[in-house]
């Protein structure tokens, strides 16, 4: 089994302490960086499974090289667990603000670093996670807006599938706006059909009819709204 690989961004001691919880686990290739601008390119070389990044970083922050990684395309689907000091609120907000997806004070805490990290590379494991999730979704395209008298069937970080006897082509853009559960406002984004499950389209016999949405672009709060929901969802014990 190839080992998961473990990115450690700290201009410091920070990790000192739990990386021995790691450097002797057989299942884990550690790596590190010692500034933002480091674990930005690291990332992008190196693809890893999870980031653990401390916010106060050289050359570029942690919160923004968060905030960078989450914009791009193909390494938002990265966890990253910022690392904050538990007695300065305003450096958590920072965190949040940056759309990461678990924040750990410091002085770190051996448990619960290895506790967190279990949980978000068990969810990295899988390619776009879906959870089962009815939705009234309202759709536009072009000059036209149709509001859904059927609903999503599931959703991921990177799209949702709309069960519709009328989908659109492929490629179509989309203007997509709908409300996730226990949220207050609903979420606004573009997307663009992907593909079909239709008579002459892709098929997929355990989905109804209808089409494979994908998010194309979503504001880091929104995303991260929904990869919080996702990830409550797939770590809710059974």
């Amino acid at each position: 089994m190839a080992k998961k690989k473990v990115l450690l961004v700290s201009n410091g001691d920070v990790f000192r302490d739990v990386e021995k919880s790691l450097l002797y686990r057989d299942e884990y290739e550690l790596l590190f960086a010692g500034s933002g601008v480091a674990a930005y390119e690291m990332a992008a070389e190196e693809r890893p499974h999870l980031i653990f990044m401390d916010i106060v970083l050289p050359e570029l922050s942690g919160d923004e090289c968060c905030r960078r990684l989450k914009a791009h395309q193909e390494l938002r689907n990265i966890p990253v667990i910022m690392v904050a000091p538990g007695d300065r609120v305003e450096e958590v907000q920072r965190c949040e603000r940056a759309g990461c997806d678990d924040i750990l004070l410091k002085p770190l805490n051996r448990q619960l670093f290895m506790e967190a990290g279990r949980r978000h590379l068990q969810v990295s494991q899988r390619d776009a996670p879906r959870v089962a999730l009815r939705l009234n979704v309202h759709y536009g395209f072009g000059d036209e807006e149709r509001e859904l008298q059927e609903y999503s069937i599931n959703v991921s970080t990177g799209g949702l599938f709309i069960e519709t006897v009328e989908p659109l082509p492929v490629a179509t853009p989309l203007r997509l706006e709908f409300l996730l559960p226990e949220q207050e406002r609903p979420i606004r984004c573009v997307g663009r059909v992907a593909w079909l499950n239709a008579e002459d389209g892709q098929q997929n016999p355990r989905l109804p009819k209808g089409m494979g949405v994908q998010f194309v672009d979503m504001s880091l709060e929104d995303m991260c709204l929904v990869r919080s929901f996702i990830m409550q969802e797939l770590v809710a014990p059974c």
